[in-house]
């Protein structure tokens, strides 16, 4: 059976965190996206959503969780690429559950191909996805 330090086709990992308008916060602060829908409840309640939302790439932060501490955490993580695909809002209070499975290995190059979903607590999709990630043995 074809793996890279451990990992084969079919595993899979998860990571869940419930999003608190801190999270938020600090998201803006450190990534500089200061749009008024995240932070500022009056303009939000004029959009769509009628609330403030989280950043989409907050969600997409916790698939990194996921790759980067829970899939190989035995081994040296590096992104190689990511597509997302935003499909519902994420709110406060809400609790998201990033999960990884690994789709495909390609053993020489040490790449992994990895599916990527953040569930809400309902269950309903909000990001879906498809990762690529090399993996390296650490010495």
């Amino acid at each position: 059976m074809t793996e890279v330090c451990g990992v084969k086709v079919g595993d899979r990992a998860e990571f869940s965190k419930t999003v608190s308008a801190e999270d938020i916060e600090k998201f803006a602060e450190v990534t500089g996206d200061a749009n008024p829908l995240h932070r500022d409840a009056e303009y939000a309640k004029k959009t769509r959503f009628g609330e403030p939302i989280a950043h989409g790439m907050l969600s997409a932060g916790y698939i990194s969780a996921v790759l980067g501490t829970k899939l190989a955490p035995h081994a040296c993580v590096v992104y190689v690429s990511q597509t997302l695909r935003f499909l519902r809002p994420v709110k406060v209070g809400d609790t998201i559950r990033a999960s990884a499975e690994v789709k495909g290995i390609d053993e020489e190059k040490r790449l992994l191909t990895i599916e990527t979903d953040c569930l809400n607590q309902d269950g309903n999709a909000v990001v879906k996805g498809e990762a690529v990630i090399l993996l390296d043995p650490v010495a």
